[in-house]
């Protein structure tokens, strides 16, 4: 079954295209632009110190004033600005429906088996669930910003990165163990140990990890046309995590949208690689390379939700950082070895369909570790 998507493959050109660009040769050259304000230049002549902001317009101004006088507002000391690490928020991505399921026994009835076997899900209806958590994610990043009255051109670059990441889902810090970062049930743990290099590519690691997820918790939403819940999210998580297949989707994914926002040469599919240790011949080579060129097309889709935010300015700014912390030298083993292509459009929407008839049927199988899903996701 895994292995007729292959007749839906066509190449990822703008992958392909950037990484023969570094293998042939490789040649790492990034090019920067200086980003510096007028207030900046203007205040450095006058010897004067900048200790206020305008929290409308974001100007800043010297200490002796108070106002803003275009826009009539007093002033704020820089002071005072939110410390991003300790802004708590609970963004919300919800979707509404006609059905609102109390059990999973209702969930994974039979009728809706068979809704997600006739699969009357389209191109166009994923394309709409892509935008409707980029609108969301947008609305909650528009809230934390006013709410906390960010101003965030004055933020480092890290704090750029969380502060939108706080959008998605909550974020906590670990200074113990040997992980980088982990997600589960809506919450991201990264280690503050590490450089803000990263702990930026961490985050965007884990955030696809979190988006997947919530991908296909909308999907099924918009195919049964009910109401998302922690009942929708705990099956979507199983699915994720049940099977090999599902397991390489999603790790594969997580790891080609980290590498978007990472100098090439410097890319890690360690966990991927960990996951198909592990499979002692339950999946061939080709159908191995089916299940990266499906994380592929997922990723694209992750990569354009949080490119909403992460524009070409931010990304060059990450890659800066990376270069300041990195001083390990770069290595294109991995790069060499990654898949390029992805699946057209009919190819996807079946491999989806795949994704969620196997999961929803060996979900009805184990009712005790989605029920255990779903207490996590309550509390």
């Amino acid at each position: 079954m895994i292995k007729d998507l292959a007749r839906y493959l066509v190449e990822d050109e703008e992958k392909r295209s950037t990484i023969n660009n570094i293998l042939f040769p490789p040649d790492l050259m990034v090019q920067y632009e200086d980003h510096c304000l007028y207030e900046l230049d203007y205040c450095e002549a006058k010897n004067i110190r900048l200790t206020k902001y305008c929290p409308r317009c974001h100007r800043k101004y010297g200490e002796d004033e108070n106002f803003c006088y275009d826009c009539l507002i007093a002033l704020k000391n820089l002071d005072d600005i939110a410390n991003v690490r300790d802004i708590e928020a609970e963004p919300m991505f919800t979707h509404d429906g006609s059905n609102d399921f109390a059990s999973f026994d209702e969930l994974l009835c039979d009728e809706n088996i068979s809704r997600i076997d006739e699969f009357r899900f389209l191109t166009k209806d994923y394309n709409q669930v892509i935008k409707d958590i980029k609108i969301m994610a947008l609305k909650n990043f528009d809230g934390i910003v006013k709410s906390n009255e960010i101003v965030p051109e004055y933020l480092t670059v890290l704090d750029k990165v969380l502060l939108f990441s706080k959008a998605f889902t909550r974020i906590s810090f670990k200074s113990y163990g040997q992980e980088l970062g982990m997600y589960s049930f809506n919450q991201i743990e990264i280690d503050d140990r590490q450089t803000a290099a990263l702990q930026i590519t961490t985050l965007m690691h884990e955030l696809s990890h979190f988006l997947i997820k919530e991908i296909l918790t909308h999907i099924i939403c918009k195919i049964l046309d009910c109401t998302k819940s922690s009942l929708v999210e705990s099956l979507a998580t199983f699915i994720l995590s049940y099977s090999p297949f599902t397991r390489l989707i999603d790790e594969y994914s997580a790891h080609s949208v980290e590498g978007r926002f990472t100098v090439y040469g410097y890319q890690d599919y360690s966990s991927f690689i960990q996951i198909e240790e592990t499979l002692e011949g339950e999946m061939s080579r080709d159908e191995i390379e089916i299940t990266k060129s499906i994380g592929n097309s997922f990723s694209n889709s992750i990569k354009d939700i949080l490119e909403a935010y992460i524009d070409y300015d931010l990304r060059s700014d990450i890659k800066e950082q990376f270069l300041r912390d990195v001083l390990d030298k770069p290595n294109y083993e991995m790069l060499a070895l990654e898949n390029c292509d992805k699946l057209k459009n009919r190819g996807f929407m079946k491999a989806i369909w795949l994704i969620l008839i196997e999961g929803m049927t060996a979900a009805r199988d184990n009712i005790p570790k989605l029920e255990e899903y779903n207490n996590c996701f309550i509390h």
